[in-house]
């Protein structure tokens, strides 16, 4: 699930900052993406404009959908129409951080663009009524910032985490428009602290089958790093499943590329309204 306050990857506030219009403001571009995968796969990703926001310290309401803080949890109720095929998806999510680290970290030179791994270490109880789906394990919830379109300031990046017993293991590699490489190694435990950690060498995965994004993550051995499951296979992004290897062990990754490049191509942005329709 990603909420969105400004999507970044909305073709339409793309063209309404090409038009330099007043409409082209964050909180007229919102949307709640839901991605549910495996056999009642399902995608819903509406855009809605202000009229459809609410917000306040404890809560923020897009269009029918919402996300509660509760004092011990952030509660998700969802209720939202998929595409490309249109059906209900209706159900709630429940994310319960074992600690709630106080921290943000830059990701670019010029100081555009933040994330903060908020409940890095949680836990999720989901229900759903359609489709019928339950489901409880471990989560992760983040938040990312900024004060510039994403392909302003970046040309493409790499982004994974690990979900261990004790601990995930997050690492954040960017590639800015300037040429400058930056990365980001940690290591956050249930208690909230956050540790720098060395980051193992860069290695190359196979890219998506479909749209040919590339692919890199982190591994301790050549070749100690695989694919097991492509979830989302787009022109711009790559999300999946990814084995590797982290102080001797295989580890479980999830796993995204995003391309900045490829995002803004013309042809791109005309393909993006079919998955994610505009209300309002």
């Amino acid at each position: 699930m990603i909420a969105f306050i400004g999507s970044v990857f909305s073709p339409y506030y793309a063209a309404a900052r090409r038009r330099g219009d007043g409409i082209a403001q964050p909180e007229n571009h919102i949307a709640l993406n839901v991605a549910l995968y495996g056999r009642k796969r399902r995608w819903a990703m509406t855009e809605r404009g202000s009229q459809s926001l609410t917000r306040d310290a404890a809560s923020l309401v897009i269009g029918p959908s919402s996300l509660t803080w509760d004092g011990t949890s952030l509660v998700v109720k969802i209720d939202e129409t998929t595409m490309p095929i249109p059906s209900r998806l209706k159900g709630v999510v429940r994310i319960t951080p074992s600690a709630l680290p106080d921290r943000a970290f830059q990701l670019d030179e010029r100081g555009q663009h933040f994330w903060s791994p908020i409940g890095p270490v949680s836990r999720v109880e989901l229900e759903f009524q359609k489709p019928a789906i339950k489901w409880q394990g471990r989560g992760y919830f983040d938040f990312n910032t900024g004060h510039e379109p994403i392909d302003r300031g970046f040309k493409e990046w790499d982004w994974s985490r690990t979900a261990e017993p004790d601990c995930t293991r997050v690492f954040y590699d960017t590639t800015e428009r300037s040429g400058l490489e930056t990365s980001l190694a940690l290591r956050i435990d249930k208690s909230g602290a956050i540790s720098e950690i060395v980051a193992p060498p860069r290695v190359r995965l196979p890219a998506a089958k479909i749209w040919r994004a590339g692919r890199s993550t982190r591994a301790e051995l050549p070749g100690g790093a695989r694919i097991l499951e492509t979830l989302e296979d787009t022109p711009f992004y790559a999300r999946s499943v990814v084995s590797t290897t982290l102080d001797g062990a295989p580890v479980k990754m999830m796993h995204e590329s995003l391309y900045c490049d490829r995002l803004i191509h013309p042809v791109v942005q005309k393909m993006l309204p079919f998955r994610m329709p505009r209300r309002g």
